[in-house]
């Protein structure tokens, strides 16, 4: 069980039989009344954003949520299939819910995975990815004013914004997190 009063950033928690993850929060001590804590949380499965006010004493199961790192190995239509690595047990996962990381990800790269109860619902490329410049128009000559940029597709269809001196075939790392070009990889 955890209280109200010891919610942080990232911490998990049930509310109604639902995993939820605590955004932001606010301990508020008012001149009159009672104190409370002002959370804006999100329902880990559906997504739903909330805001409200706890009694800092009142109690919640904790969300005991499981990460694993897997190995993507291939998309059979609207399915993603994940290897565990220990087991080499493959997990089914739907487009929708791989959609943002399957953009940073190639066949064989490992994602992050988590599970509440036994059941996939957060896929996670890894923070810095390295990724081939497929396609992208070629810089023009004497156009290098400061921060012009063009956009460019990577081999796994993503398309990103880089830097107008960047030409297909270079190798670039990418932040998954922000979908921003970060330099030419080492």
């Amino acid at each position: 069980m955890i209280s109200a009063g010891e919610f942080r950033k990232g911490v998990t928690f049930e509310m109604d039989g639902e995993p939820c993850v605590v955004i932001d929060f606010q301990h508020v001590k008012p001149g009159k009344g009672a104190a409370f804590v002002r959370t804006k949380y999100r329902n880990i499965l559906t997504g739903a954003t909330r805001e409200e006010a706890f009694n800092p004493d009142a109690k919640y199961p904790k969300a005991h949520i499981e990460t694993k790192v897997m190995q993507y190995s291939y998309n059979d239509g609207d399915l993603y299939y994940f290897m565990d690595q220990e087991t080499y047990d493959m997990v089914p996962l739907s487009a929708d819910m791989v959609a943002e990381a399957v953009k940073f990800i190639r066949e064989n790269d490992e994602a992050t995975i988590k599970f509440y109860k036994g059941t996939a619902f957060d896929v996670e490329a890894p923070n810095f990815v390295d990724l081939k410049v497929i396609e992208t128009e070629p810089g023009v000559k004497g156009n290098t004013a400061t921060n012009v940029t063009k956009p460019a597709t990577v081999e796994t269809g993503a398309v990103i914004q880089v830097p107008i001196f960047i030409n297909e075939g270079e190798v670039i790392q990418i932040d998954t997190r922000t979908g921003e070009y970060l330099g030419r990889s080492k």
